[in-house]
């Protein structure tokens, strides 16, 4: 008895679910299909209103395409100016780029003038340094000539002094 007893609370709470299912499924399609409505409503209101100002633009339109033929036209001429500008900033940029040339060129022929300098020096600088050796030389031998001449002249002088001494006294 306990069997059938839980047997029917089982299938009675299944038929409620399936009951409350239903109903759920129900209210849930009907809330879509209103809403479905709704939009469709709504799109329809857009549409006329879209449409409505559309006609009055072209009831109106007079003005509507002379300002188109006032923008184009200002279009025309602020695209004119950019073309004008791009052009003269282009000519700017050609001026640069020959400048830069000029510079380039200038700048390796100094080059080449420094190097050919610098060539000269180092082989003017062992110039240099072999004529100081020279000119220390002649200073030494310049020197050692001097006192060579101061003792020959003082021999000289020795020797004049002896001889005159023996002829003049004879003692």
């Amino acid at each position: 008895m306990l069997g059938l007893g839980m047997r029917s609370v089982c299938a009675a709470s299944v038929i409620s679910s399936q009951s409350n299912l239903c109903l759920i499924t129900y209210t849930t399609s009907s809330f879509c299909f209103s809403n479905q409505t709704v939009w469709r409503k709504a799109n329809l209101s857009c549409k006329m209103a879209i449409d409505n100002s559309e006609k009055d633009e072209l009831l109106d339109g007079g003005d509507a395409t002379r300002q188109r033929k006032v923008t184009k036209e200002n279009l025309a001429q602020s695209t004119s100016g950019i073309t004008e500008s791009l052009m003269s900033i282009s000519r700017m940029m050609s001026q640069q780029v020959q400048q830069s040339e000029v510079a380039m060129h200038t700048l390796a022929t100094s080059s080449r003038t420094i190097q050919e300098a610098n060539e000269e020096f180092k082989s003017m600088s062992g110039t240099i340094q072999l004529g100081r050796k020279l000119i220390t030389k002649y200073n030494r031998r310049e020197l050692t000539d001097k006192l060579l001449i101061f003792l020959a002249l003082a021999l000289f002088l020795a020797t004049v002094l002896y001889i005159l001494k023996k002829r003049l006294f004879p003692f």
